[in-house]
C-alpha cells in the first residue's frame, strides 16, 4: 500500500450543539451528512458536514460541566481552540508507534471495522489532539468513511464554500510546534508550515497552544461575511468567529 497522510476531518467542540449547526450552513453553505450516535457514550453529540472531502465535524457535550472530555477542554480553555485534527493515512499503528517513539503517548485506539483509528495524547500532542486514521477501501478520496456516515460524499456542496485550504495552530514557539507536529505527522516542517497533500497547518505566534483557525476557499467573500454577520459572529476583515475558532475566507 503506497505511504499517504491526508487531512481527513477538522473537529471542533461546542457547549450546545444545534446553534453552531444552525449557523454553520447558514454561513458556509454546508449540510450536515451524518450524527453519529457512537458518540453518546462519551456524553457527547455530534454532527459532521462535508467541505468537499475534508469533514469538519461539531461535538457537544449533552450536560456542561467537566463530566466528558470536551466539556473539560471547554472548561479548560473558555470554548477557544479547535479540538482534533484527524488524518487519514494507510497504517495508523505504525504511525502511532512512531509517534510514541518521539515521547507522544497513544490514548485510545477505535476499531469499528472497516475503520481503525489512533487516537494521540493531547497534552503530548500540544494545541489539539491528533488521530490517525485507516478505512478499508478509502484511499479513493471519495470513498467510504464510517465517521461520516454511509452516504456523506452525496452531502458535499460547492455553491458557496469549495474547499478546506489551512489550519491555523498558535503557540508562543511556533517554530517548535510545526517541528513537533512535522514529527508526528511524519512531514518534515518547512519553518513554521507543515504542507499536507490536501491541506497546509500554518503555525503563528500567541500566547496559548491552541488550534485558533480555519481557511476556507469560497465563491463570495462579501456574501459569507453578510450571513456571518447576520448570524451575530464578530466579523473582523475576511474573517469571523464562530465555535472557538476563526473562520478566515480566501476566493
Amino acid at each position: 500500500m503506497a505511504d499517504y497522510i491526508r487531512l481527513r476531518q477538522i473537529c471542533l467542540v461546542a457547549p450546545q450543539l444545534a446553534p453552531v449547526i444552525a449557523d454553520i450552513p447558514a454561513i458556509m453553505g454546508l449540510d450536515v451528512c451524518y450524527r453519529d450516535g457512537n458518540v453518546a457514550k462519551y456524553g457527547l453529540e455530534n454532527a459532521l458536514l462535508p467541505v468537499d472531502t475534508i469533514l469538519l465535524e461539531v461535538v457537544a457535550p449533552f450536560q456542561p460541566g467537566p463530566g466528558t472530555a470536551a466539556g473539560r477542554f471547554i472548561e479548560k480553555t473558555g470554548g477557544r481552540g479547535g479540538y482534533m485534527a484527524i488524518f487519514c493515512c494507510e497504517d495508523p499503528d505504525a504511525r502511532g508507534a512512531n509517534a510514541n517513539a518521539i515521547g507522544v503517548r497513544t490514548a485510545s485506539v477505535i476499531t469499528h471495522a472497516p475503520y481503525h483509528g489512533v487516537q494521540l495524547h493531547p497534552r503530548d500532542c500540544r494545541a489539539a489532539f491528533i488521530e490517525f486514521n485507516h478505512t478499508d477501501g478509502s484511499d479513493d478520496v471519495l470513498g467510504p468513511y464510517p465517521p461520516a456516515g454511509p452516504d456523506w460524499q452525496k452531502s458535499i456542496r460547492k455553491d458557496t464554500t469549495l474547499a478546506l485550504t489551512e489550519v491555523e495552530m498558535q503557540s508562543a514557539e511556533p517554530d517548535g510546534l510545526a517541528e513537533h507536529w512535522g514529527r508526528i505527522l511524519g512531514v518534515p516542517a518547512d519553518g513554521a508550515t507543515v504542507k499536507l497533500p490536501n491541506s497546509t497547518f500554518r503555525f503563528v505566534k500567541g500566547e496559548a497552544e491552541i488550534m485558533s483557525g480555519l481557511t476556507f476557499r469560497v465563491v463570495d467573500k462579501a456574501k459569507v461575511l453578510d450571513a456571518a454577520k447576520a448570524r451575530g459572529c464578530a466579523v473582523s476583515g475576511d474573517e469571523f468567529f464562530l465555535c472557538g475558532v476563526t473562520f478566515r475566507l480566501t476566493v
